[in-house]
């Protein structure tokens, strides 16, 4: 279910949080679903216990999990209503992408188009 890519730019805890959420989004994790333990994780994917305890507490911190002392760490329910917080957050996020985007010579329409393209393999894949 997860393969981290160790020649990406991309930080694995970074890889590991996407694709626990890229599973909710698809409804292979729902609501109530227990992630398997830090060093259980770690050992399957082998990489160090900190890069899975990084994402599990990214995934908490964006209110996808919960980490539940003696339980683990469990997927929170699917349908939430954003916080402005956290789409303050996410606006703040995707700024530096669309400006590289808008400075590489994008259009609106082709970054819809890349956005809308990408919700697509996610809810597919």
């Amino acid at each position: 279910m997860i393969s981290l890519n160790h020649a990406l730019d991309i930080p694995l805890y970074r890889q590991l949080s996407t694709q626990i959420m890229e599973s909710v989004v698809r409804g292979e994790l729902l609501a109530g679903d227990t992630l398997p333990s830090v060093r259980a994780l770690a050992g399957d994917l082998g990489v160090n216990m900190h890069t899975v305890n990084k994402s599990y507490h990214e995934l908490e911190a964006k209110g996808i999990i919960e980490i539940v002392p003696k339980k683990g760490a469990v997927i929170k329910a699917k349908e939430q209503k954003i916080s402005t917080k956290r789409l303050e957050g996410l606006s703040d996020e995707f700024r530096p992408i669309v400006v590289e985007a808008l400075i590489n010579g994008m259009n609106q329409e082709e970054i819809y188009m890349l956005i809308t393209n990408i919700i697509s393999k996610v809810r597919e894949d």
